[in-house]
């Protein structure tokens, strides 16, 4: 009589556990809504990117708004790699230049605007700053690169390059 007390009482909890689990998936995902934006970039980014584009077109492929971990390596021995990535993952340069035979990253490119100016910003820029350096990826900031003539900017590569 035991026995058939508790095989009925395993059978209506299994019965429950089950019925919680199909109404579990049975629970629909948020779909939701996106459209696209009319630029990829800022009239400056845009800007700034054509000249690069015309400037290095026989050395340099230059791609915008790159997220580190899309050229930087996270994974280094004896580190947390799921960590390492998600410290990088959500950090991006303006432009990458790529070597136009081996696509070897040469150059990362930051525009600072006003936004740069601010406390947050400018520890992040810190922390991008050491992650390239640590790399070995050369970092080339722009200020105010409407000043600069094309010689100009080709100089501030130049002299970024002799600093490593």
């Amino acid at each position: 009589m035991a026995f058939v007390f508790f095989a009925i009482i395993f059978a209506v909890i299994a019965g429950l556990m089950t019925a919680r689990k199909s109404s579990e998936v049975s629970i629909e995902k948020k779909i939701y809504s996106y459209t696209a934006k009319p630029y990829a970039m800022t009239t400056s980014e845009a800007d700034f990117f054509k000249r690069l584009v015309s400037i290095s077109q026989e050395k340099y492929l230059v791609f915008p708004q790159m997220h580190l971990s899309s050229f930087i390596d996270f994974k280094v021995k004896g580190q947390n790699w799921k960590a390492a990535f998600r410290h990088i993952n959500g950090k991006s340069v303006d432009y990458l230049l790529c070597d136009i035979e081996t696509l070897q990253p040469c150059y990362a490119v930051e525009l600072d605007d006003w936004t740069h100016s601010r406390d947050d910003r400018k520890e992040r820029d810190v922390e991008v700053e050491r992650i390239m350096a640590q790399a070995g990826v050369p970092l080339v900031r722009f200020e105010n690169y409407k000043a600069l003539s094309d010689d100009g900017i080709i100089a501030k590569f130049a002299d970024t390059q002799n600093k490593l």
